[in-house]
């Protein structure tokens, strides 16, 4: 469920024409622009960005870079563009930021394989090159098998399991972690190959057969990138709104925020699943979702997350 609260009747013209007058003069109004984007969503979102330009020759997206800044400039950026292109925005970002692995995991293990093929589409438009081009170049070895692997997988979407299958294959992975042979070819096939449902079924196994779940194996060895990489696929791919829940606690218990974290599971979660994820926070942490971002932020950018959430100040 969806946190967003988007108005029944949308005029896309005056919507544009009410975001060039608040960037208009000495100072933007930021309060008209959290007022509008924060309410539309995706489809509504592209067809103001057309009128906008169709009205004034110019880039609403660029007009709002210039205008706004800080962490309220980059929430309403990677909100108003197109889900997809976002996506490529924040894998662009992850790549060239060497070592942060876990926003390429969530895209490539959250997305359904047709909006993950979407992503890479955008990619290539926006940066005239492959996802997995880009990949591959700022990364070696184990690291670069898997994250390739998975960026590229076109997973089976359907509910069917092969319940041997699932048998074999936990055998497979307890053996690795046993041996801690973590980068074995067999454990990348698996994660980079199998359908969600198949892979829940050999995960569901693997803890049945074995006492504990496959997430708290990995963690009890040493930690390194390769298994924080193998750790975040199998989280994302068993169980994504238990994963991003853990990713705004600790965005936001951290000693200062981390407000990428943050914006980017609000941005991306809000016109999908943040509503459950809203749930999930306040039964792990007695306080709503909303009161704890409103603790730890502040100014435009507290207000835009609060819109995003479907809570006003």
């Amino acid at each position: 469920m969806a946190t967003l609260v988007v108005p029944e009747n949308v005029s896309y013209v005056d919507d544009a024409r009410a975001l060039q007058k608040a960037c208009q003069g000495w100072g933007t109004d930021e309060k008209a622009i959290i007022s509008i984007l924060g309410h539309r969503n995706a489809a509504q979102r592209k067809q103001i960005r057309l009128a906008y330009s169709e009205l004034f020759q110019e880039d609403l997206v660029k007009r709002l870079e210039s205008e706004l800044t800080g962490d309220f400039e980059k929430a309403v950026y990677r909100w108003v563009l197109d889900p997809e292109d976002r996506d490529a925005v924040l894998a662009n970002v992850a790549i060239r930021k060497s070592g942060d692995y876990h926003v390429i995991v969530e895209i490539a293990c959250v997305l359904s394989s047709e909006e993950l093929l979407v992503v890479r589409r955008a990619y290539h438009a926006r940066y005239k090159h492959s996802l997995e081009e880009d990949l591959a170049a700022h990364t070696t070895g184990d690291i670069r098998k898997v994250l390739v692997g998975l960026v590229t997988a076109f997973r089976y979407e359907g509910d069917e399991i092969n319940t041997r299958l699932a048998n074999s294959e936990a055998d497979i992975l307890h053996d690795a972690i046993k041996d801690k042979a973590f980068n074995h070819e067999e454990v990348i096939r698996i994660l980079t190959t199998r359908s969600k449902a198949q892979l829940m079924a050999t995960f569901n196994r693997y803890r049945d057969d074995h006492g504990s779940s496959i997430t708290k194996d990995l963690l009890d060895e040493p930690a390194d990138e390769f298994k924080t990489v193998l750790r975040t696929a199998i989280r994302c791919i068993n169980d994504h709104k238990k994963y991003y829940e853990k990713i705004l606690r600790n965005a936001i218990k951290k000693v200062g925020t981390d407000e990428d974290a943050l914006t980017r599971v609000i941005v991306t979660r809000a016109e999908k699943d943040l509503n459950h994820i809203k749930e999930m926070y306040y039964k792990k942490n007695s306080v709503a979702l909303d009161q704890a971002v409103a603790m730890d932020t502040s100014g435009d950018y507290k207000a835009f997350l609060l819109a995003l959430l479907g809570k006003e100040e």
